[in-house]
């Protein structure tokens, strides 16, 4: 006991209890400080090996919209009946190459994507024959609307010596990857050079599985975490051409699969897809737990990213034409897909006017858990565990009377298909080691917490404790030796008194 009355006790215990002060308001900015470390982009180390090369195997779900009364539609003006065939399911491979670091701390890569179709995960083969709209000749129809008479005319004689139709037969294949449309092949010897299409096809994915031209340019995160993902150029621009302001211009997201670490539930991720044209933005939804227990956030697009301008005044930079712009639900696309008339929207028309639906026949109504579009992220980290792209094509046509082939084509917004992309779970490895580095540290930190406060202050205590004891029994001895020492002067002093009253009476 008399070990634990020293001052170095006190001091020990002092030491013991700062250091909990310190681990309570300093620990978590510590092993943030090291997550950040691993997290970033730095070559050769393990996230840029996840990043660069995936080890996942995305899954792409295509369901096609077949057209089962083309004749009765054109002819008679009949609500056209859709039949949803699908899905038509390609897993696919990830990779970024030619990569390349660059001083101001970021690093650019070419994407290289493979599909490979799966015929045990589909709901049909690729040689499966569909019937779809014409969209090269849909499209050019729709541009010539406003065009001189004349060239309407000379576009519907040319029509009619190519026997081009408003609906063709192709195989699913073909649809997605190409197939030789006589239009594009008479565009390729016509068309001005500045003005040509880049492919000589056409298909719905084409040029889609291979390596992409495009060069992107992101954040490392090295110096700056915030920044880490972000795209900082796209083929060399910081900025789209496309839209009326800066701010829908912007190119500033990731493309999904990361994001800076620390998001909150208030956080807005903005995700940068270049068939979309545009960063999308997507808010806080709900809490999730997948596959390992691995706790995240699921984000989705608000009801009114893809909303009229009526009802979203902010959506106004984005009809650059001007009114009458995309319907509700709706997202004009034909600036950046060389002027066709694409509109994009989520699988049937989900948080979209649902008039457009039911200008056609076979399109159930939405539904929220097999339509909706979420990316599912661990907020302390900013990776995706589990995502859903879901998107829908669809094209916008325009009845232009001068072309026979389209004189009774009514103005509507006619699906071609919607497609599913994403992953289910990341492998158990990364699992795992999520959940040691978001598990781990928070109850290191409770235990250190306690046993520091819980040591230091019992230490404290008692060495306090044994020190007033201490004092109080010194103080005690030497009130004894004091009263000791007065009663053998007051005996000395009696002892006197008698032996000089005994030589007095001697003495008489």
């Amino acid at each position: 006991m008399h070990i634990l009355c020293g001052g170095f006790v006190i001091a020990f215990a002092l030491s013991l209890l700062v250091l909990g002060v310190l681990v309570t308001f300093g620990f978590t900015a510590f092993i943030r400080t090291i997550i950040d470390h691993q997290v970033a982009l730095r070559v050769g180390g393990q996230s840029f090996g996840w990043w660069s090369r995936p080890p996942v195997e995305p899954i792409i779900r295509i369901f096609v919209y077949n057209v089962t009364n083309a004749d009765e539609f054109l002819n008679n003006g009949t609500k056209p009946i859709l039949d949803e065939l699908g899905p038509y399911v390609y897993v696919q491979t990830w990779e970024k190459v030619n990569i390349k670091e660059n001083p101001n701390g970021t690093i650019s890569y070419n994407q290289k994507r493979v599909y490979i179709f799966n015929e045990d995960l589909s709901g049909g083969l690729e040689d499966d024959v569909v019937i779809v709209p014409n969209i090269p000749m849909l499209s050019a129809t729709s541009q010539s609307k406003h065009a001189a008479r004349f060239l309407r005319l000379a576009m519907a004689s040319i029509m009619d010596i190519l026997k081009i139709k408003p609906f063709v037969e192709v195989s699913v294949g073909q649809l997605l990857w190409g197939y030789e449309d006589p239009l594009l092949k008479l565009a390729k010897d016509v068309v001005p050079k500045e003005q040509k299409l880049p492919y000589e096809e056409f298909g719905l994915m084409y040029g889609k599985n291979s390596t992409s031209k495009d060069t992107v340019t992101v954040w490392t995160g090295v110096d700056d975490i915030t920044q880490y993902g972000i795209i900082d150029k796209y083929n060399g621009r910081s900025h789209q051409t496309h839209w009326l302001s800066e701010q829908c211009n912007r190119l500033n997201g990731t493309d999904g699969s990361i994001f800076p670490p620390r998001i909150t539930k208030n956080s807005t991720l903005h995700v940068y897809e270049k068939d979309l044209c545009r960063l999308l933005p997507l808010s806080f939804e709900k809490e999730v737990t997948v596959r390992g227990g691995v706790k995240g956030y699921r984000f989705t697009p608000s009801p009114d990213v893809f909303a009229s301008v009526e009802k979203n005044p902010n959506n106004m930079c984005y009809c650059p034409a001007g009114p009458p712009c995309a319907p509700h639900g709706l997202f004009n696309v034909s600036l950046c897909q060389y002027d066709s008339p694409i509109l994009l929207s989520f699988p049937h028309f989900y948080m979209a006017d649902q008039t457009l639906r039911t200008a056609v026949e076979g399109i159930s109504p939405p539904e929220k858990e097999k339509h909706q579009l979420f990316i599912d992220v661990q907020p302390d980290m900013g990776t995706a565990l589990r995502a859903r792209a879901r998107i829908q094509i669809n094209l916008a046509v325009s009845q232009v009377v001068d072309i026979k082939q389209v004189a009774n084509f009514p103005d509507i917004v006619f699906p071609i298909l919607w497609f599913e992309e994403g992953i289910d779970s990341l492998p158990d490895e990364i699992l795992d080691l999520m959940k040691v580095a978001t598990t781990i540290p928070p109850r290191a930190k409770f235990i250190l917490t306690i046993a520091l406060f819980g040591l230091g202050g019992f230490l404290f205590v008692v060495a306090v404790i044994c020190l007033v004891r201490k004092s109080h029994r010194q103080s005690t001895l030497h009130l004894e030796g004091s009263n000791y020492l007065a009663t053998a002067s007051v005996d000395q002093a009696k002892k006197k008194a008698k032996m000089d009253n005994g030589m007095s009476s001697k003495s008489n």
